[in-house]
C-alpha cells in the first residue's frame, strides 16, 4: 500500500529536481504548497493526485510537524483520501499518525510513538497500534526457486499492537525487551490474479484467522552520531523472539532469530558516505505463517524485487550503497540536503543452511534519490534492476 511515506519522498525529490521555491509562511513558521503526488511500485500499482505538505518550524527553523492531506487515484484500487501527521520534537522524539480510506478494499489507521531518551535519557521507550487492509500483496510460494508465473494475490488483513522499553547501559549499549501481537486473515485481493487461498491452500498461515503473540529480548549496539540521518558509525541489532500462534493447537510454538550489522565509511568531508550493511535471520519451528517467515524484495533489501518476493524460514543478505551529496536548497524555511546513491543488494532465502550456495544469490544493482531535512525527515526513492525488469519504491527513511 502507497502511503505519505512514499509520497512525501517523492515531493523532496521533485523539489530538488524542479529548484520550485516555496511560498512565503502563512503564519510563523508555517508553509505550504500544493504538489502532484506521482508515485508507481511493482506491486502497488501507480498513483497520481495531489499532497498538500503542511511544513511547521519553530523559531530557530527545526521542523516541528508535518501535516499531510492528500487525494490520490491507484490504477488498483481506485481514489484514496488521507491523513498525515507527523510530529517532531527534541532528542528525537517522534510521534506518527496515518489514517486512509480507499475506493475499493483497502483501509488504514496507524499510530506510533518513540522516545529514544526517554526519562531524561536512561531508557528508550516505543509504542505502536495499527489496522489496515491491503489488496495488493503478491504470493509466489515458498523458497528461492519459485517462478513468476506461479504469482497469485490476496488482500492482508491485519491489526497489530507492540511495545518495546530498553534500558541504555551506557551511550551506545542498550537492552530492550518488549511484546507484539499480530492477527492477520487472507481474503480476496483487487488484482486479477489467481487467489492465493486457492492456489496455496496447504501452505501454512493461509487459511483462517491467525493470532500471534510474540515475546523479544533485544541487543542494541549503536556508535552512529544520529538515528534517522546518520553520517558516520556503526550499528548492530541483535535479537531474540519466542512466538505463540495461539489459533495452532499442534504447533503453537516457534523462535525467529536475527542479526543485523550496518557500517558508515565516510569520506573525510562526508559528502560522500559507503554504507555496507549484512543480516542474517532464521526461523526455528514447525507450521510457521509464511508471512512471519523471512522474505527478501521490498524497499530495504533485493529492491529490484517486489515486496516479499522470495520467502522462506532463513535469509542472508548483503548490501552496499554509496550516499553522494549533490545539492543543498531551502525548504519551509529549513536546510535540507540531496544526495544519489547507486547500490548493489544481494542475497537468498532458503530452508536448510546446507542448501546454501552462491549460484541462488539474486542480485539488484539500482539508483536512488534522497531528499533529506537533519535531524529528522529522510525522503528517498529507489529504483533497482533485476532480471525481471525492475522496481520502483519511496519512503520516509533510509533503507538502512
Amino acid at each position: 500500500m502507497t502511503s505519505l511515506h512514499g509520497l512525501i519522498a517523492v515531493v523532496l525529490v521533485f523539489l530538488a529536481a524542479t529548484g520550485i521555491t516555496l511560498p512565503g509562511p502563512v503564519g510563523a513558521g508555517v508553509e505550504y504548497v500544493p504538489i502532484p503526488a506521482i508515485s508507481t511500485s511493482k506491486n502497488d500499482g501507480n498513483d497520481i493526485g495531489l499532497i498538500v505538505p503542511i511544513l511547521v518550524t519553530d523559531p530557530d527553523g527545526e521542523l516541528k510537524y508535518i501535516v499531510a492531506p492528500m487525494v490520490v487515484h491507484n490504477s488498483i484500487v481506485g481514489t484514496r483520501g488521507s491523513l498525515n501527521l507527523f510530529r517532531y520534537e527534541p532528542g528525537g522524539r517522534q510521534i506518527r499518525f496515518i489514517g486512509s480510506y480507499t475506493e475499493e478494499i483497502e483501509r488504514r489507521a496507524e499510530f506510533s510513538y518513540a522516545d529514544p531518551a526517554f526519562s531524561h535519557g536512561r531508557y528508550s521507550l516505543n509504542v505502536g497500534a495499527s489496522y489496515f487492509k491491503n489488496a495488493t500483496p503478491r504470493f509466489f510460494g515458498l523458497g528461492q526457486a519459485t517462478s513468476e508465473s506461479d504469482q497469485t494475490n490476496y488482500t492482508g488483513r491485519e491489526a497489530r499492537m507492540n511495545w518495546r522499553f530498553g534500558i541504555h547501559a551506557n551511550e551506545v549499549t542498550q537492552i530492550a525487551v518488549g511484546q507484539r501481537f499480530r492477527q492477520v486473515s487472507l481474503q480476496r485481493g483487487a488484482t486479477d490474479l489467481p487467489f492465493t487461498v486457492d492456489e496455496f491452500p496447504a501452505i501454512d498461515g493461509v487459511q483462517g484467522e491467525t493470532l500471534i503473540l510474540g515475546h523479544r529480548a533485544t541487543f542494541y549496539y549503536d556508535t552512529r552520531n544520529n538515528l534517522v540521518s546518520p553520517t558516520d558509525g556503526m550499528a548492530v541489532t541483535a535479537y531474540a523472539e519466542l512466538n505463540q500462534n495461539i489459533r495452532n493447537g499442534d504447533h503453537p510454538v516457534y523462535s525467529r532469530y536475527e542479526i543485523d550489522v550496518k557500517k558508515l565509511f565516510p569520506s573525510e568531508s562526508k559528502r560522500a558516505i559507503l554504507v555496507v550493511r549484512a543480516n542474517l535471520q532464521a526461523t526455528i519451528g514447525t507450521q510457521v505463517p509464511f508471512f512471519e517467515q523471512s522474505s527478501l524484495g521490498g524497499q530495504n533489501n533485493l529492491r529490484g524485487f517486489g515486496v516479499d518476493r522470495f520467502i522462506d524460514k532463513h535469509l542472508i543478505s548483503l548490501s552496499i550503497e554509496e550516499r553522494i551529496h549533490v545539492l543543498r536548497a531551502k525548504i519551509a524555511g529549513t536546510s535540507a540536503d540531496f544526495e544519489i546513491a547507486p547500490f548493489l543488494d544481494t542475497g537468498q532465502v532458503f530452508n536448510d543452511y546446507r542448501d546454501v550456495t552462491f549460484q541462488n544469490y539474486r542480485m539488484t544493482p539500482g539508483i536512488g534519490f534522497r531528499g533529506i531535512v537533519r535531524p529528522n525527515v529522510v525522503g528517498r526513492v529507489d529504483y533497482g534492476y533485476s532480471r525481471v525488469g525492475g522496481a520502483i519504491f519511496a519512503g520516509l527513511d533510509f533503507p538502512y
